[in-house]
């Protein structure tokens, strides 16, 4: 089978005196037959190249299945009376939320369980199903959830009598998928927020139980295109916080509790490249700003008196504070230095860092924690070690290793090595690597390699350990992770040095990461391949057409690819939300700097590598035709006989299909085009590139 062509409609687009072709223009036409048709021929010549990948793919799967263990359960998190967790039985796709009734963690082995929301009895097979948030009701008798069925970011509020175990009336559409509903302290009223027709969450809304949703009274509207509305509860639960956030400024405001009818109370307003958090602490209120402070410092004030703040903790070019957790009698700070997660106790004005033993790690504090606990629950993780939870006792520093994530099947992690790299970059910036590999898998010259990266919106790509990586780590591939500027790993300066005007050094940051593994023999341009999705997909897609032949295959999932046609677009999901991010191309700056990197813009008559793409139909983040008329003009432009492929999720949108077992089998399906492409033989686990 010839691989799919596209036909091709004139469609220039003309701003700033300049001209950009866009033949494929018309595949953005969701409800048009032909483009349907299109789409599902490219998922068949997926099939047709795939074929002959069955059996490997069939055992790179099973070899995953191999590491699901029987029982998945995570610590619980107690709650007044209740402890609440979730768990997966390996038979089951969705996992199964749960809570105990006791007074202490050391009686829950002999309490009954009870089910709170069990994922697997709302799944229709084949189906797309997605739970984004919980939240209970104070006197834990109400449970409200947000569900969605089609991939995009509208979810549908449902609210669970735990007595009874039947759902209210109360129902409640087109309401944000994540940061979008509160209960009042009463569970008389629930808060939640609306999308817009460019599903922007705008619209503050608040339901009283019982009532029909048009009755629903309209408390705050987010009129700036250029801003999103999220909700969050205080650590204490005496404040419903409500964010106008955009990339580069913000404003929040504040509702009690106890006090669901009274008007909304402004903290800050929003002030041009100020953004700020807050929370509440005893008799005061805290806020993180970064005003004359780049990686933020922590102030304090007075319930009473928001105008009089005193500083708690300077701010620190060495140190990037991200997150405060406040808890009755003692206060943690999350946020970055030396390039990884931290967190600190405040004692006595100072931060008081907690140590780790690895080089590399992870660590976080787990949210929504009770603000009365005594023991806070801590998560840590490294390339090498199993998430494993920790209890941190406020009273005497002592930590408790109270449970590591189960791996089934043989694991022995001194077979296994973690390091730190740096490469680099063309302008003599250090730009960080963390790696992983077998032992040994270097020791017989270069090994096939998979380098991954992401770089935008401050987003940090952090030593994490999968368990589901383990297969082909053994079949000596190495996995490598490049901290390009846009993320934040470095502080916040890493991510202001990787968006707008300088993007360009996300792209040569991941350039320089490639250049440096082969210079430094982890690999060879014919053993080593480029992933990244989302804005990552992005990212590789720029490096295919500015350094594609360091590369034998590339694999962008759900591609940002036509950067300026989305960003010209105002109908689009987030279009305007990104201006901040990426630049706006109404202005001529902008848009020629945009122009110079976008992947569908440059594709060029020259040879590219392997490029094994995916996309989902309903993605509002991505649409799928970037992804659709990149391959077109790719297959129209390039001089090889490399192999493209792209497959279309029909039913489901940015994150692919629901289900942990669904995500395994598209996982194992990309490692065995990628494995196969670099030489990797299917048993022996060696290389032998073609």
């Amino acid at each position: 089978m010839k691989p799919p062509i596209a036909k091709r409609i004139p469609h220039p687009h003309e701003l700033h005196g300049d001209v950009r072709e866009d033949d494929y223009y018309w595949l953005n036409e969701k409800e048009n037959p032909e483009v349907i048709q299109y789409l599902e021929e490219e998922n068949k010549y997926f099939e047709e190249i795939m074929l002959p990948l069955e059996d490997e793919t069939n055992r790179i799967y099973q070899s995953m299945i191999d590491r699901v263990p029987d029982s998945e359960v995570n610590v619980p998190v107690q709650h007044g009376q209740f402890f609440y967790y979730s768990r997966l039985d390996k038979s089951k796709q969705y996992p199964i939320y749960a809570r105990k009734q006791a007074a202490s963690r050391d009686l829950l082995e002999n309490v009954q369980e009870e089910i709170v929301l069990d994922l697997n009895e709302l799944a229709v097979e084949d189906g797309y199903l997605s739970v984004t948030a919980q939240r209970m009701s104070t006197d834990h008798n109400l449970l409200a959830y947000l569900e969605n069925r089609d991939g995009t970011d509208r979810c549908t509020i449902h609210i669970k009598n735990m007595k009874t175990g039947e759902l209210l009336p109360d129902r409640i559409p087109n309401v944000y998928l994540f940061g979008s509903m509160e209960w009042s302290r009463s569970g008389e009223y629930i808060f939640y927020t609306t999308v817009d027709e460019h599903q922007r969450p705008y619209r503050l809304w608040r339901h009283r139980l019982g009532t029909e949703v048009d009755q629903d009274e309209l408390v705050y509207e987010e009129v700036d295109t250029t801003f999103t509305l999220f909700i969050s509860k205080s650590q204490s639960q005496k404040f419903i916080f409500v964010h106008s956030h955009s990339k580069t400024s913000n404003e929040t405001r504040m509702i009690d509790m106890d006090s669901p009818l009274s008007p909304l109370q402004l903290f800050d307003a929003r002030r041009p490249g100020i953004l700020y958090d807050v929370e509440h602490w005893g008799n005061e209120l805290l806020v993180l700003t970064n005003e004359n402070a780049l990686n933020f410092k922590l102030l304090r004030c007075p319930l009473d008196d928001c105008g009089s703040r005193t500083t708690v903790v300077e701010h620190s070019e060495a140190r990037y504070l991200q997150a405060m957790y406040p808890f009755n009698n003692s206060l943690l700070i999350a946020g970055r230095e030396n390039g990884l997660t931290q967190i600190w106790n405040l004692q006595d004005g100072k931060l008081d860092q907690i140590d780790w033993d690895e080089p590399l790690y992870t660590v976080a504090v787990l949210s929504n924690q009770s603000y009365e606990a005594d023991e806070v629950l801590i998560q840590y993780e490294s390339l090498l070690t199993p998430k494993t939870t920790y209890g941190l006792n406020l009273k005497t520093g002592e930590r408790k290793c109270l449970q590591v994530a189960p791996v089934s099947g043989h694991y022995d992690r001194s077979r296994f090595r973690q390091e730190q790299l740096w490469a680099t970059a063309e302008d003599g910036v250090k730009v960080p690597l963390t790696a992983v590999y077998l032992e040994g898998a270097l020791d017989n010259g270069p090994a096939p390699l998979i380098l991954y990266g992401y770089g935008s919106y401050g987003s940090n790509s952090d030593p994490r350990f999968d368990p589901y990586r383990l297969p082909i780590l053994e079949k000596g591939v190495v996995f490598i992770t490049a901290q390009v500027r846009g993320g934040s790993e470095m502080g916040r300066g890493w991510y202001e040095d990787g968006k707008m005007q300088k993007k360009r050094n996300t792209f040569t940051d991941f350039i320089a990461a490639a250049k440096h593994l082969i210079d430094k023999n982890y690999t060879t341009s014919e053993k080593m391949a480029a992933r990244g999705g989302s804005a990552g997909g992005l990212l590789v897609g720029a490096v295919a057409n500015m350094a594609g032949d360091l590369f034998k295959v590339i694999i962008p999932a759900v591609p940002f690819v036509d950067v300026v046609t989305t960003m010209l677009d105002t109908t689009i999901p987030l279009t305007t939300l990104e201006w901040d991010e990426w630049g706006d191309p109404r202005k001529p700056e902008d848009y020629f700097y945009m122009k110079s990197y976008s992947p569908y813009d440059n594709v060029e008559a020259k040879d590219y590598p392997h490029l094994y793409i995916t996309t989902g139909i309903n993605d509002p983040r991505v649409g799928y035709f970037e992804p659709a008329k990149w391959v077109a003009r790719l297959r129209l432009l390039k001089t090889d006989d490399n192999v493209i492929v792209m497959k279309t999720n029909m039913g489901a949108g940015h994150f692919g299909k629901s289900g942990r077992f669904n995500h395994l089998k598209e996982a194992a399906e990309c490692y065995a085009f990628v494995l196969d492409r670099l030489g990797v033989q299917a048993e022996e686990g060696v290389s032998n590139p073609r």
